[in-house]
């Protein structure tokens, strides 16, 4: 099972260029995201998971936790060093952090 981090170590990963995976839905995405996130919905993940960056943690984020620890056991199970985002995009909009609107 993968692990959770916070909005503040995500804030940090994120200024250091690491790579953030949104598993929202198409509509939650164009309502904004947070700065480099790659956008796969969680129902295309295990179809799509070629498509996510190999090499570094993942960070896996949603809208409030949920969905983005799912997402990070697919990818953790599949081998890849996946973490879930705890509190989520509106977490982080919540604390006040940068969205990027498609």
């Amino acid at each position: 099972m993968a692990t959770e981090i916070s909005l503040e170590d995500l804030a940090r990963e994120i200024a250091a260029g690491s790579y953030v995976l949104d598993v929202r839905e198409d509509d939650e995405w164009a309502e904004g995201h947070v700065p480099n996130a790659v956008h796969i919905p969680l129902g295309q993940l295990e179809a799509r998971i070629d498509e996510v960056e190999d090499g570094g943690r993942v960070f896996v984020i949603c809208r409030s936790g949920v969905r983005s620890q799912k997402g990070a056991d697919i990818l953790f199970a599949n081998g890849l060093d996946a973490v879930s985002v705890a509190g989520g995009t509106m977490g982080w909009i919540a604390a006040g952090n940068e969205v990027v609107k498609p």
